[in-house]
């Protein structure tokens, strides 16, 4: 790390070491993702693997409901305002994101007391939907503001400790084999963990006092600014677990269990992907302001990405049978076959993640808007035709569908946008 510190520009190197320690949070966070999905799909069996997946499904998407005030607003609001008002910024960010997330789980778990769900489903998600109160409110916010001065390290070694222990725990708890509805509860001491370290991390940096503030104007500012991106990203989510809420409502929840086998770890492969597009987006796209060079690093960036990804998914394919059982087990052997259509996933989905990048340059709320709205109707007509004929791979034709949508509103806007 210490060789980052020897460029001539110290923002440069600010910026290089905040990439390298979030390509280490994210490695660790796979790693441990597929870790646990292995221990669970072993210790709890297909029917209750489907389930908890289920859960994390619906968890994921009632979370970016509280991504209200996304950092695209917060991070330049801490930047433009001068530090003795770094107080009232965080403070009227916090009151927003914590009412929306207090109302989400109240709403959650009202549903979920009223019988909305399986039972089980219902104790496993009552337990996750606890880091709702933590995630955004506390983690986002202080987040928000280390983004704001390119040092990310706190919160990224945070999050890494805390996945490795919330590892161990959940290896203890199935040697204890402890009930199934216990586990989510591990997520929620998790986020609380992380929220805790950052906020005593933050006092330490000012004298030993939070010093956040409420100011009506500013919450008022938050509350409507960003929200077609929000709204946008809970499109996107929509989107990518669709197949998840279409399937258990054709399927029983241990085949469930096998589609989401194979998903969980082909969405891990393609978060290699997005974390790609990130570590590269500021040198190649978001700093190059000549047009000419922008399109010419854009087609070797579509080039590069292709070939890593369809290279990639060809080995994945053809290691399927042997991935599946060593993570998941004998037991899911015929996710095998699901999993070798599902890398191919991510080819698509590396190309819009690189077409995006551009959309995200130019602030293009609006493209992102309607791409993800297009996106999910898509996916949604081809789920709701093919499903109930085809079952599990339909849905992966559902995404690939979406995907497709999603591409073409990208090259639709480079073109327009970069166009000579």
């Amino acid at each position: 790390m210490k060789m980052l510190t020897r460029t001539g520009n110290p923002d440069v190197a600010r910026a290089l070491a905040n990439i390298v320690w979030l390509g280490l949070e994210r490695l660790t966070q796979i790693v441990v993702a597929i870790v646990i999905s292995g221990l669970f799909a072993r210790y709890f069996g297909p029917d209750a693997f489907g389930k908890w997946q289920y859960a994390n499904t619906l968890l994921l998407v009632i979370a970016p409901i509280t991504w209200v005030c996304g950092a695209e607003i917060l991070v330049p609001t801490i930047v433009h305002r001068p530090p003795a008002e770094t107080g009232v910024v965080l403070g009227s960010a916090f009151m927003l994101r914590m009412g929306v997330s207090a109302l989400a789980f109240a709403l959650t778990w009202t549903w979920i007391a009223l019988g909305g769900t399986d039972p089980l489903v219902g104790a496993m998600l009552a337990g996750l939907t606890v880091t709702l109160l933590f995630r955004e409110p506390f983690i986002g916010v202080i987040n928000a503001w280390l983004q704001s001065m390119t040092y990310s390290k706190p919160q990224l070694l945070a999050s890494m400790a805390a996945a490795i222990v919330k590892a161990a725990l959940v290896y203890a708890f199935v040697r204890m084999a402890m009930r199934a509805s216990s586990f989510g509860w591990l997520w929620a001491l998790e986020a609380a963990a992380i929220g805790a370290a950052l906020i005593l991390y933050y006092m330490q940096r000012h004298g030993g006092k939070l010093g956040w503030h409420f100011d009506r104007a500013l919450f008022r500012h938050f509350a409507s600014a960003g929200t077609v991106f929000w709204i946008g990203l809970i499109g996107m989510y929509l989107f990518l677990k669709l197949d998840r809420l279409m399937l258990a409502h054709r399927v029983s929840f241990a085949e469930l269990g096998l589609y989401s086998a194979a998903q969980q770890l082909n969405e891990n492969w393609i978060a290699l992907a997005l974390m790609l597009s990130q570590t590269i987006a500021p040198a190649f796209v978001y700093r190059v302001q000549d047009t000419a060079v922008l399109r010419r690093n854009m087609l070797r960036l579509f080039g590069m990405t292709a070939v890593l990804m369809i290279a990639g998914a060809a080995v994945l394919d053809a290691l399927a049978g042997f991935v599946i059982a060593r993570v998941f087990g004998p037991n899911y052997a015929q996710a095998a076959e699901i999993f070798r259509w599902a890398v191919w996933l991510s080819v698509p989905a590396s190309i819009e993640a690189i077409g995006n990048l551009v959309v995200l340059k130019y602030q293009a709320k609006y493209v992102v808007l309607s791409k993800w709205l297009l996106a999910l109707a898509v996916a949604f007509v081809v789920n709701l035709v093919a499903i109930p004929r085809f079952e599990g791979y339909s849905a992966l034709i559902g995404l690939a569908a979406g995907y497709l949508a999603a591409v073409l509103v990208n090259f639709y806007y480079i073109r327009f946008r970069l166009r000579a």
